[in-house]
């Protein structure tokens, strides 16, 4: 902690990282950096935030810039920045565009940030955070993308609508890739305790999965102009103050796997219990085979396209 006091970075001040940003300043985590290459658009969202202060009785000052010297010193670096999908377009289809992105950033964090946990946002989320733990050079606890806690979130509103219950009663667990191969877990999904699997029919629960693997292009086709930013961002901020705070919760993340449910050598979302050390232990749940295997299937679609992120390095 830079003298005494937190410090959260998020690199990318559009819908995603702007949102991060005011959500980490409500939750009084600290001070708030918001970097753009337009340092315009950085510095006036920040002023925005610094100003709502006083509304929300928050005082952690809120700083926008486009120099990677003001991440200096800060405990957890969030990566936002990169081109968002539109209408047709898959996650997998912004490869070529955002690893550069991730290389310049991830060299900015290496050079003015080397002690942080980075947790990265960008898509394709888990591709672009394997090339950020490339490209940062991090121990890998240190570099975490953020996707299964927004997909489990997905997944739990869908739920509680089917219920009919409060989303707050909800706990639903999805893991894999954050995409089409991602791995939604009814008999890990509750109300209250409850397995879905005894409130719900088969046929429901399978219309739940679906929508949620799909629910990220379902916004992009409604919104026309853009992706969502609400839930991403609030998502991101829930990790970075697991780990500011030590919190130790165990939340779905991508992490990278060195064994762990017969994989290795790639980043997929599972169970992380998250703390200032960022992944402190990837918990290992006991899958059936057909979960298993989808799981396995999820982190080998994203490893063999390792090599063409690496390419753009």
């Amino acid at each position: 902690m830079a003298n005494g006091k937190r410090k959260i970075s998020v690199i990318g001040a559009g819908n995603v990282g702007a949102t991060c940003a005011f959500s980490l300043a409500e939750r009084k985590l600290g001070d708030i950096v918001m970097l753009d290459i337009f340092e315009g658009f950085a510095k006036g969202k920040a002023l925005d935030m610094s100003q709502a202060g006083q509304i929300l009785n928050y005082d952690g000052i809120v700083t926008g810039t486009s120099s990677y010297e003001d991440i200096s010193g800060s405990d957890v670096v969030i990566v936002t920045s990169g081109f968002p999908r539109k209408p047709g377009m898959t996650r997998e289809d912004l490869i070529s565009k955002n690893a550069s992105i991730i290389s310049e950033v991830g060299a900015g964090i290496k050079d003015h940030a080397p002690d942080s946990v980075v947790i990265v946002v960008t898509n394709p989320l888990d591709l672009m955070t394997y090339h950020m733990w490339k490209a940062t050079g991090f121990p890998h606890q240190r570099v975490i993308g953020q996707a299964g806690i927004l997909d489990s979130a997905r997944m739990t509103h869908f739920v509680a609508d089917a219920v009919g219950v409060s989303n707050e009663d909800v706990h639903a667990m999805v893991l894999g890739g954050h995409g089409d191969t991602m791995v939604p877990l009814p008999r890990y999904t509750t109300v209250s305790g409850i397995p879905i699997t005894q409130l719900l029919d088969t046929e429901t629960i399978e219309s739940i999965g679906k929508r949620t693997a799909g629910g990220g292009g379902e916004i992009v086709k409604l919104l026309e102009r853009g992706s969502a930013f609400y839930a991403p961002g609030n998502a991101a901020a829930i990790m970075a103050e697991s780990v500011v705070g030590d919190r130790k919760r165990l939340l779905p993340c991508s992490a990278y796997l060195t064994g762990q449910y017969g994989m290795e050598d790639v980043y997929i979302g599972v169970p992380v219990i998250l703390g200032k050390n960022g992944v402190e232990k990837i918990v290992e749940l006991n899958l059936e085979q057909d979960e298993l295997e989808r799981l396995q299937e999820s982190g080998s679609f994203y490893k063999s396209q390792l090599s063409e992120v690496l390419g753009w390095g």
